[in-house]
């Protein structure tokens, strides 16, 4: 029996369409959540299979559609990431701002200030 290339593509795009439909059993059934890593490189994981066969026999509907799912995967993966690394304290806008003064400000009411204005007191 011999196992040709087209063979082995089609055999993996099965295993991506298993990994989908398991995915989304998974989310139904309320082990996954949508948001969550497990399903996201699922996803991933299934729609670049599900791409490789459509590309091979060059529908391209299909890869369009699966590179889009691989596109918005990846996108979720990066943002748990960067959510995992907390706020990035390297650039200038994350360094600390001096800090305001601490004492109440008070805005006198227009009677009390000169020529009927009102006035900012900034002392306490």
């Amino acid at each position: 029996m011999s196992f040709s290339l087209i063979t082995l593509v089609t055999l993996l795009g099965w295993v991506g369409a298993v990994a989908a439909l398991l995915a989304y059993g998974m989310v139904t059934k309320g082990r996954w959540t949508a948001g969550s890593r497990a399903f996201q490189v699922t996803n991933v994981t299934a729609a670049a299979l599900m791409l490789l066969v459509a590309a091979a026999n060059e529908v391209w509907p299909s890869v369009a559609a699966n590179a889009a799912w691989i596109v918005i995967g990846v996108h979720a993966l990066a943002t748990f990431r960067a959510r995992a690394q907390g706020p990035h304290t390297d650039g200038p806008a994350d360094r600390p701002v001096a800090s305001a003064p601490t004492e109440p400000v008070r805005l006198t009411p227009p009677h009390a200030a000169p020529s009927g204005a009102a006035r900012l007191d900034l002392a306490a």
